[in-house]
């Protein structure tokens, strides 16, 4: 099979011809129809710290994606069938440990992770255990299909939290931030503010239902304030940005018993006001990935109850065009990139 393969420790990776991957008793195997871009794939196509200190070579990259199921193995119960159309979890867990035995298989402390830990989505086949195959309604797009892990980063991170007639701050305007503000809106949220400094996204923003997008670098969220007649500050933070001012703007802004949910990672030693973040008695709650699988139960029932994803998928590429999708990508002028592998 073709797969995008990265090789060896620079930047770039390459399109090659590679074994197609062995079903096991309880996997399913996958034909690849769409793929989506994540930062994760970005990290590792340029070889950052980050991708130096976790990165095994080779590596197919990829995590996102949709297909259809093609071969089933021998213990697979007959939930799926040949030709089920499917998207995945790319967090492979133990299924043993304390957290998976309680419902919180997302933070199992031995997840492998497709495209990073183990061969990836982006190849013309993929193979994974049947347990994170998740099925796709006739109603839902193809497209939209490929996006649902980023969506479930986004879903996980919104619906931390009441947002029903709530004041919602998110700080970063990237895909994720974006699809969380149309989470917030779709979920009831009062206003829905974003901030970023990427004027095409703050845009893109706008589109997916975010009551101001703002250029942070322009107008303080004071000033947002007033205009929205604002009182006391903002009820609920999703920090996407990973931004330590952003995230300090974020505390200083929000009103006493607040609640955060942060996916972005800060860098190492980031420091916040903790004083503040006491007096004003916040709570605050790390995310990682999608709750296994009440997240992907709520993005299929959002989509079908009148959520439109679409206005996010901003480009198009065939498979073997990837180096002008990287491009695009880190051009900052894209919301999600599909990368179609039929």
């Amino acid at each position: 099979m073709k797969a995008l393969v990265k090789t060896k420790p620079d930047v770039g990776i390459c399109l090659q011809d590679i074994p197609t991957p062995a079903v096991g008793p309880n996997d399913v195997l996958i034909k690849i129809k769409k793929t989506s871009f994540c930062g994760t794939d970005a990290h590792i196509y340029h070889w950052d710290e980050w991708a130096k200190e976790n990165i095994t070579l080779p590596l197919v990259l990829g995590h996102e994606f949709y297909g259809e199921i093609v071969e089933t193995g021998k213990e697979v119960q007959s939930f799926f069938k040949i030709g089920d159309r499917v998207s995945g979890e790319n967090h492979i867990a133990c299924g043993h440990c304390r957290n998976c035995r309680a419902g919180r298989a997302h933070i199992c402390r031995k997840n492998i992770s497709v495209g990073v830990t183990r061969q990836g989505c982006f190849a013309e086949y993929l193979a994974i255990p049947a347990t994170n195959a998740y099925p796709i309604p006739d109603n839902i797009s193809d497209n939209v299909a490929s996006i649902l892990n980023p969506f479930g980063n986004s879903t996980h991170t919104a619906l931390s939290f009441d947002l029903v007639g709530e004041d919602v701050l998110i700080t970063g305007a990237g895909p994720v931030g974006i699809m969380a503000a149309a989470i917030a809106r779709h979920a009831g949220a009062r206003h829905v503010v974003i901030t970023d400094v990427n004027a095409y996204r703050l845009n893109l923003a706008k589109k997916m239902g975010a009551t101001l997008a703002i250029d942070s670098s322009n107008i303080s969220l004071t000033d947002v304030m007033k205009q929205l007649n604002m009182q006391e500050g903002f009820d609920v933070g999703l920090e996407m940005s990973g931004h330590p001012n952003a995230f300090k703007d974020m505390i200083a802004h929000m009103n006493n018993a607040g609640k955060i949910a942060m996916l972005g990672f800060m860098p190492k030693n980031t420091g916040i006001d903790w004083t503040d973040f006491i007096f004003k008695g916040l709570t605050i709650k790390g995310i990682y990935g999608r709750e296994m699988y009440d997240t992907w139960y709520k993005m299929i029932t959002m989509l079908q109850s009148g959520l439109d994803l679409s206005p996010i998928i901003t480009h198009e590429f065939a498979a073997e065009d990837y180096k002008q999708a990287f491009d695009v990508m880190q051009s900052g002028q894209s919301g999600k990139i599909i990368l179609n592998w039929e």
